[in-house]
């Protein structure tokens, strides 16, 4: 029977969760606080393991389980990104929803808008005729 020990990169797992959802190095310094930087976060993301605090803090800000920057090793994260990025279902439909606009409101709108507009051009010429 073989043993074979779990390949372990906790920085990288902060790295690969940080590169999923988007998230820069600059914006992740920041919500970690005012003694985070960008180039902080980039060392943290090289050392293979981190402490429990630091994690649990890192896990709460990308909304990811401690247990999954802690134990997530190098096979089993290719192995997610393979099985999730190839068939795209990491794209949620719902999420995004493109801006949807009736044309015939927009057409209404500037009817309105040219009412208005010559409604005003009455009243003045109305004002001058008036005046004379």
């Amino acid at each position: 029977m073989s043993y074979q020990v779990k390949n372990v990169h906790q920085g990288r797992n902060i790295k690969r969760f940080r590169e999923m959802l988007g998230i820069k190095q600059d914006a992740l310094a920041v919500a970690l606080g005012e003694e985070w930087n960008q180039k902080k976060v980039s060392i943290l993301e090289q050392k293979e393991t981190i402490t429990l605090e630091t994690v649990s803090q890192v896990a709460l800000i990308l909304k990811v389980p401690t247990e999954a920057i802690q134990n997530l090793d190098d096979e089993s994260a290719l192995e997610i990104i393979t099985n999730t990025f190839a068939t795209r279902e990491h794209i949620s439909h719902s999420t995004y929803q493109p801006p949807q606009f009736n044309p015939l409101d927009k057409i209404v709108e500037l009817y309105e808008r040219m009412l208005h507009q010559q409604q005003e051009m009455i009243d003045r010429l109305e004002k001058l005729v008036d005046r004379k």
